[in-house]
This record gives structure tokens, C-alpha cells and sequence, in this order.
């Protein structure tokens, strides 16, 4: 039996386990997949050194565990975030499929008119959104309560005419994931029309108060259920290369 596994800091609601649990189950596939809780990235030592085929990587370590590998793909060294860690001859190879799932999530609503976006975070799965949008032409607007640099704004900054001539949003933060529902961004709503993409990356609750806001205004609205899919998937075709 070969073993996967998921990194992260809170797992107890997370897609991976259960998805790769049906997917050996409906395949016939000899493995298994578990969650690996950790309080800080020093503890992923004895992780890496155990007997694992596959490890998927979640917030927040995503940026942090890339000292610890052997080697990390191109891609993931331009994204600067590792999701997938492939074990292959002795060695520790971090991905990113973070990247291909959103990209091919978003494929079915992109248009041209989503030429501006504004991101919602500035963490790992930002970094993946941004390598996406960025080689798509779009130009990219951040929005943190924690970083401040070019193109990275505050919430205070937040004005009609930003809100207005950004028609492509996206919410890279853990704000509104289950249990914490109730949560939601802190920004000035504005009238938006079905020109308008708002994607969550947060799939549980299906529809989060960002998105049920984003939909009450008219806009198009899209979780992040296709994309954990997507890259989870990518992921399993990666560690059996």
C-alpha cells in the first residue's frame, strides 16, 4: 500500500483526504491518505523522511517548506509556493498545482474584459492566482491587511473607482471557510453587473458571504471546489511520472 498525505495547520475540514479517499476507493487503487497537523514548518523534517509517495501542502506552509525540499520545479520557484511534493530517488521535489487548477477553473467565465483584477491576499495561493492572471495579460491589484509595496493596497484603500475598474475579483484568503461563516472581507460594496467574475478559493460553505454579496450584485460568481479538484488531480498524475 502506498501512503499520501496533506500538510497543513487546521486539516479537520479539508478537501484533500476526502477526495483522495473516494478517488482510491472508486479506482481500486492500494493507498491511503492522511493529514499531517503541524504547529511550525520545523516539524516537517520527520514528515519528508517518512514513507510517504505523495504530499500535498495547505496553508500556511505552502512558502515555508520550499528550504526543506531537494529541489522545487521552475514553476513553483516563479510562483514561490510549493502545494505537491513529489518523492522520487532518494529526493524531494516541490510543485505547484495550485496554478493549474485555477487556470483551468476560471477557463469557462474568463473574458476580456477581466483585463484588471483585484487579489484578496497575499499568501501562497495569491502568488499561484497572480502567475495565472499575469501570463493571461491581466493586470493585478492586491489588496492586504498586512503588506504594503507596489500594487499591494490597503482595505482603507479601497475606493469606488478601484472596485468599479477591476471586473475580476479574487478572494485568496481563509475568510468565511467553515466553521467561521459568518466572516467576510471588509470592502465597500458596489453595484457590479454579470461582466463581473468573484471567485472565492474558499469552497466550504459552497457560497461564502463574499460570494452570496458578489451575487446579490449581479456578478458572476465561481468557489474554489474546481480548482481543489483540478489540482488534486494534477497532483495524482505528478507522483505516479
Amino acid at each position: 500500500m502506498k501512503h499520501y498525505g496533506l500538510l497543513g495547520k487546521s486539516l479537520s475540514h479539508s478537501f484533500s483526504k476526502g477526495f483522495f479517499t473516494k478517488y482510491f476507493l472508486e479506482h481500486q487503487i492500494d493507498a491511503d491518505y492522511s493529514n499531517f497537523e503541524i504547529d511550525t514548518i520545523d516539524e516537517v523534517q520527520k514528515i519528508l523522511q517518512s514513507d510517504l509517495a505523495g504530499l500535498n501542502v495547505t496553508f500556511p506552509f505552502k512558502e515555508s517548506i520550499i528550504p526543506y525540499l531537494d529541489e522545487v520545479t521552475e514553476e513553483a520557484r516563479l510562483i514561490g509556493a510549493v502545494n505537491t511534493v513529489q518523492f522520487t530517488n532518494g529526493k524531494t521535489i516541490g510543485h505547484n498545482t495550485d496554478a493549474f487548477g485555477f487556470s483551468q477553473s476560471i477557463k469557462p467565465f474568463f473574458t476580456n474584459l477581466h483585463e484588471r483584477a483585484l487579489i484578496f491576499g497575499t499568501g501562497g495561493a495569491s502568488n499561484a492566482v497572480t502567475h495565472v492572471l499575469t501570463n493571461l495579460g491581466v493586470q493585478v491589484y492586491f489588496i492586504s491587511s498586512s503588506k504594503k509595496g507596489p500594487s499591494i493596497f490597503s482595505y482603507d484603500d479601497l475606493n469606488e473607482h478601484m472596485l468599479q475598474g477591476c471586473k475580476l475579483w479574487v478572494n485568496c484568503t481563509p475568510i468565511g471557510t467553515y466553521p467561521h461563516v459568518t466572516e467576510e472581507l471588509p470592502i465597500p460594496w458596489v453595484q457590479l453587473s454579470e461582466d463581473y467574475l468573484i471567485v472565492d478559493l474558499v469552497y466550504n460553505p459552497p457560497k461564502s458571504q463574499f460570494l452570496l454579496k458578489a451575487q446579490a450584485h449581479g456578478a458572476t460568481i465561481l468557489n474554489g471546489k474546481s480548482m481543489l479538484k483540478e489540482q488534486a488531480l494534477k497532483s495524482w498524475e505528478i507522483w505516479n511520472k
